[in-house]
């Protein structure tokens, strides 16, 4: 009896699966129209462009998150600044409660709470210094604002790939090195936010997450034909300066892992690389607004563990809650492997020289 249901089962899914794709096919294949009509009015100028009087660096992606666009713009925004650079953020501020302009932080901290700024734009602002960081709509009216307000050499805009009514010196455009084939299909289908074709807007491919995971030959395949220069990132993870817990080894040590991030996937092997022994985990969509009894639900599910694990991204929005377990704020730390390549675009794009 048991194996009938199993096998009526896996019936049912393939079934599922199958008409999921009749369904979805035709939903990405408008969107594919929508976002082909967008790019062909910006081609031909009906929509416009704007440029700001400094130097745009745009950390952006083709896939929906999960690709490490904000590690890389920490990252970028301390290279800059220990090169001598006057640098400030500027990002949309996904799932904000607020609406236009609106100063997160003037390069002393965090001025407004993560409700108001998004989950991102609150962090940079708390694990950055002198770096002022402004979220708006439009992205133009934010970097006026901050050209008026702090006059920075560059502005790094976060996740900047798609909102081309900014113009940018430097286009980045982020590739998770753990994507599959059946990810590089068009939204709903997929998670591409448009054509592959049309990463060759960028003018460099950085390919993230290299030390977890090496991209797959369908993956290398497209990066190689799209004849743009490529980097390799690795990322790094540590305890945060933000943990309220910082125990010198966390080897071989029981955890519980929560996040909401873009890639639940790649931070449980980053994890696992640090040598603990993972008990559990509770994972809730990327952005995700925690309760109090959202939390409380997680701590009863964390039993048998010695810490509950988060991100940094996480634990803003959790940090002001009650909380009875032991918990470790894990930071990622990007490193560029390809240094040479890096400072090479950014001199030829935006004239920064090195010593």
């Amino acid at each position: 009896m048991k194996w009938k249901i199993y096998i009526c089962s896996i019936q049912i899914m393939r079934i599922y699966k199958e008409y999921q794709a009749y369904l979805l096919f035709p939903l990405a294949m408008f969107y594919w129209g929508l976002v082909y009509c967008r790019n062909l009015f910006y081609k031909y100028g009906f929509f416009i462009t704007n440029r700001l009087q400094c130097h745009v660096i745009s950390v952006g992606n083709i896939t929906v998150g999960g690709t490490g666009k904000t590690p890389t713009v920490l990252f970028l925004a301390r290279y800059l600044q220990n090169n001598g650079k006057k640098v400030g953020v500027l990002s949309r501020g996904y799932g904000r409660s607020t609406k236009g302009t609106l100063l997160v932080s003037d390069g002393t901290g965090p001025k407004t709470s993560w409700e108001e700024s998004g989950d991102e734009p609150y962090l940079i602002s708390k694990k950055l210094n002198q770096v002022p960081v402004v979220v708006d709509e439009d992205r133009f009216r934010g970097g006026s604002f901050l050209m008026q307000q702090f006059n920075p050499d560059i502005i790094l805009l976060d996740d900047g790939f798609q909102h081309r009514g900014l113009e940018r010196d430097l286009d980045l455009v982020l590739v998770n090195s753990g994507d599959i084939i059946s990810d590089h299909k068009l939204l709903p289908y997929g998670f591409l936010r448009e054509p592959w074709i049309n990463i060759s807007r960028g003018h460099a491919i950085i390919i993230t997450k290299t030390n977890l995971k090496k991209p797959k030959p369908f993956l290398r395949r497209k990066i190689q034909e799209s004849k743009l220069p490529v980097l390799q990132s690795s990322f790094e993870p540590s305890i945060s300066s933000l943990s309220p817990e910082t125990p010198k080894n966390i080897k071989k040590r029981k955890v519980f892992i929560v996040s909401a991030i873009g890639d639940a996937a790649g931070f449980n092997k980053t994890v696992k690389k640090m040598g603990c022994i993972i008990v559990g985990e509770k994972i809730f969509p990327d952005h995700f607004n925690y309760s109090q009894a959202n939390w409380k639900n997680v701590e009863a599910l964390s039993t048998g563990a010695d810490y509950i694990i988060t991100t940094e991204k996480d634990w803003v929005k959790i940090e002001s809650f009650s909380i009875s377990k032991p918990i470790i704020v894990i930071a990622i730390n990007v490193k560029i492997l390809q240094q040479e390549i890096l400072e090479n675009l950014l001199k030829d794009y935006c004239g920064i020289h090195f010593s």
